[in-house]
């Protein structure tokens, strides 16, 4: 799969310079090296040492995100510009988008809450409360942001062990979700003082909606709180998520989007999404995890440097390229557009690398209501193979008669589904050849949006 380079590996195993893909075929067609790794593509040459080779060194550099963050290779060399100046030419080499499952994390969590919740309360017998006696060690983040973590580390270390990577390039930006709330900059006291300063939501409510419900104008009944986007649905407690409602009106609505519930009341649907904020969700989780990032990635024994959020959308638009995570990554660091400065080549194909986990450790599959419902096997591997594994399929006869490469979920019964570009089909185990062990992320390819700029293609 088509990154822009291929990983090269020396004789002794250490990693080279990445190469051309024609170069790595003329490689492989001479016998002078072999296939490391289908995923990321990585070679290994069979005559060559370090000792024995020119290695320059790239920078790694990263763009991490809430629900996706950005990995960029890249290699610096000074050039001579028309005018006699010493300029710096950065080429993009390979380009990742890892794509996290935080939210899925968050959910399973809430599940998994929710399930103990039931059957603690289901049991109705006098509990004493128990001492507070477990505290959380020193750094500890939740399961959902120690992933952003982890998976952009395992990343990180991953592409170290193939690429000679001389220094890391980390983009650590911080949001004022003060003044995301507000919905503009704020200044001075404006800071101590948000939405509810002097007064409580419920009172801050009745004077907004004028002690009436927002979803039918009824006045003069008990109101509640409603939540515009449920807690079910991954909705918060900011007020601008709050509004009054009548106990019809709320029973009604349940968890229903409010979108969908005043789908036949335009105007007042109107009227309601216009105190509307944006979300903090993502805010939140970056303005968390920034420095327990940069912190995890000086253990790779790199030199680590951080970047504001401001210097690469400034090298960005400077570039002229579009708004990604691996084009912002491949512009964290500094540039001297006035000196000449440019990033001149981008790959033109980005890896995307999914994180699906490994499988789950619950041994039964719940009902709705948290009972169990069947056992699950505890053999996770059938004939020699697990869920997540790229194998390439024969199949002989019939409508998918042909060879096939996916990622396959196994059957204890050896009939086994393979995921392919054209859909799903369940192999026999004997007409299957394992090409990479699963690692826990799931690989497919995109084009880059930005039609390249580059003076030399591949």
């Amino acid at each position: 799969m088509g990154t822009g380079r291929v990983f090269v590996l020396s004789k002794d195993g250490h990693p080279l310079m990445p190469c051309h893909p024609a170069r790595a075929r003329e490689l492989l067609g001479k016998e002078r090296a072999v296939v490391a790794r289908q995923v990321p593509f990585t070679i290994r040459l069979k005559d060559r040492t370090l000792a024995q080779s020119q290695v320059d060194g790239v920078q790694l550099r990263i763009d991490p995100g809430s629900k996706g963050t950005g990995l960029a290779l890249t290699d610096e060399k000074k050039e001579v510009d028309a005018r006699g100046g010493i300029i710096t030419v950065r080429r993009g080499l390979v380009a990742l988008e890892l794509q996290h499952r935080g939210d899925q994390i968050h959910r399973s969590m809430q599940q998994r809450a929710g399930y103990r919740h039931r059957r603690r309360s289901a049991n109705c017998r006098y509990r004493a409360p128990r001492s507070d006696n477990r505290p959380r060690p020193a750094g500890w983040l939740p399961p959902s942001l120690r992933h952003r973590v982890d998976t952009t580390y395992s990343q990180a270390a991953r592409l170290c062990r193939y690429a000679p990577v001389t220094e890391i390039h980390v983009e650590r930006v911080a949001f004022d979700t003060h003044a995301m709330s507000a919905g503009r900059p704020l200044t001075q006291a404006e800071y101590q003082q948000g939405t509810l300063a002097g007064t409580e939501a419920r009172a801050y409510l009745r004077a907004k909606w004028n002690r009436s419900c927002s979803y039918c104008g009824a006045s003069g009944v008990p109101l509640n709180i409603d939540h515009l986007r449920p807690r079910s649905r991954g909705g918060s407690n900011r007020v601008s998520n709050l509004v009054l409602a009548c106990a019809p009106c709320n029973q009604a609505k349940g968890n229903t989007p409010v979108e969908v519930f005043l789908a036949d009341r335009p105007d007042r649907l109107t009227k309601i999404l216009q105190q509307v904020r944006t979300p903090l969700h993502d805010a939140a989780a970056m303005n968390t995890t920034r420095w327990r990032l940069t912190e995890a990635l000086s253990d790779l024994g790199k030199p680590v440097h951080a970047w504001s959020g401001g210097r690469t959308k400034g090298n960005r638009s400077a570039m002229g390229l579009e708004k990604t995570h691996t084009l912002d990554a491949l512009s964290v660091g500094r540039l001297n557009h006035q000196s000449g400065d440019a990033i001149v080549r981008f790959p033109g194909q980005v890896l995307i690398v999914k994180a699906t986990g490994r499988g789950s450790y619950a041994r039964t599959t719940p009902d709705r209501f948290g009972f169990p419902r069947l056992r699950r096997a505890r053999t996770k591997q059938h004939f020699g193979y697990v869920t997540g594994d790229l194998v390439r399929a024969h199949v002989p006869t019939g409508k998918w008669a042909g060879t096939w490469t996916g990622r396959i979920s196994v059957r204890a019964r050896g009939q086994h589904s393979l995921t392919t570009p054209r859909g799903r089909v369940n192999v026999s185990h004997r007409n299957l050849r394992l090409l990479q062990r699963g690692d826990g992320y799931g690989y497919s390819t995109r084009q880059e949006l930005s039609e390249s700029t580059s003076r030399k293609t591949g």
